[in-house]
C-alpha cells in the first residue's frame, strides 16, 4: 500500500518531479528527500507496473544483473571471498534476502577483518559480527549474493558438483594467489612440523588444505599449479604443501594466520 501523497506538502512533490526531470536517478531522489520508493513512485506513475519498469531499467549495483552482465569490479577481493566462501562459507537463500555468512575462528581478528573488507569490496553494503563459541559469523544480506556466487545449493558442498561458472574461471586464472589465499585462510593451516630420526630432530614449515569436496579440492590444485606450487595428496581429503621452495612461493600470497 502506498503512502498517503496527501500527507507530504505540494512542493516536495513539485521537487521530486523537477529531480526525475533533470534526469536524476529514481534511488537518488528517494534517498535525497528522504521518501520512500512507494511514495515516489506513486507521484511518478501511479500504477506498480509502470513504475516497476523505470526500476529495472536503473543500472544495477550487482555487476551480474547489469546489461549486459559484467565479473566484479574488485577481482582481487573477488578471488579472495569465493576461496573464503568454498571453504568455511554458507549461503542461506530460503530467507527473504539471502545471508552469506562465512566463519572465522576467534583467534585470528585479522582474517576476520580481511574477510569484512573483501565483502564490502565486492558488494556489501553493510556487514555484521555475530559471535559464536570460538568463532564468529561474518555475514552480509544482500539479494546479489546468489548472482555472485553460483556454487550456492541446498546441503552440503561435498555432497553436489562444485564447479567455476564460464565467468568465473578468467578471474581465478589472472588471480589463483588471491583463491588459494581465501582457501587457506578458511579450511587451511601454516604449521611447524617436528619429526626425529635418531638422535637427532628436525623443523619445518608446511601448509594443509583440508576439504571434503574432491571438485574443491581440485580447484586447489589447479591454482597450486598455475602458481608452479609442488603438493601432494596425504590424505583423500587433505593436501600438502611441505617442500621448502614451494612453502616460500606460497608465503607470497598466504603466510601465517593472524
Amino acid at each position: 500500500m502506498f503512502e498517503d501523497v496527501g500527507m507530504h506538502p505540494p512542493h516536495i512533490r513539485e521537487h521530486a518531479l523537477r529531480l526525475r526531470a533533470q534526469g536524476v536517478p529514481f534511488r537518488q531522489i528517494c534517498s535525497t528527500l528522504g521518501l520512500s520508493r512507494n511514495t515516489v513512485g506513486h507521484w511518478f506513475y501511479g500504477d506498480r507496473a509502470r513504475r516497476r519498469a523505470e526500476l529495472d531499467a536503473e543500472p544495477s549495483r550487482c555487476p551480474r544483473c547489469a546489461k549486459p552482465p559484467r565479473p566484479p569490479d574488485d577481482q582481487d577481493s573477488y578471488a579472495y571471498l569465493l576461496g573464503l566462501y568454498l571453504g568455511d562459507g554458507h549461503l542461506v537463500t530460503a530467507a527473504r534476502v539471502p545471508v552469506l555468512r562465512v566463519f572465522c575462528a576467534d583467534a585470528w581478528p585479522g582474517l576476520i577483518k580481511e574477510c569484512e573488507l573483501a565483502m564490502v569490496a565486492v558488494i556489501a553494503r553493510n556487514v555484521q559480527r555475530v559471535q559464536k563459541q570460538g568463532c564468529v559469523g561474518v555475514q552480509s544480506y544482500s539479494k546479489h549474493w546468489p548472482c555472485l556466487l553460483p556454487q550456492h545449493g541446498p546441503g552440503h558442498k561435498h555432497h553436489r558438483p562444485i564447479f567455476l561458472a564460464a565467468w568465473q574461471i578468467p578471474i581465478i586464472d589472472r588471480y589463483p594467489g588471491q583463491f588459494l589465499r581465501g582457501l587457506f585462510h578458511s579450511d587451511g593451516c601454516r604449521v611447524t612440523n617436528r619429526i626425529r630420526r635418531g638422535s637427532k630432530s628436525y623443523e619445518y614449515l608446511r601448509y594443509n588444505f583440508s576439504n571434503e569436496s574432491r571438485d574443491i579440492m581440485g580447484l586447489c590444485q589447479e591454482s597450486l599449479d598455475r602458481l608452479g606450487i609442488g603438493w601432494r595428496m596425504c590424505r583423500p581429503n587433505m593436501l600438502s604443501v611441505a617442500r621448502r621452495e614451494a612453502v616460500a612461493r606460497l608465503d607470497e600470497f598466504v603466510g601465517p594466520k593472524w
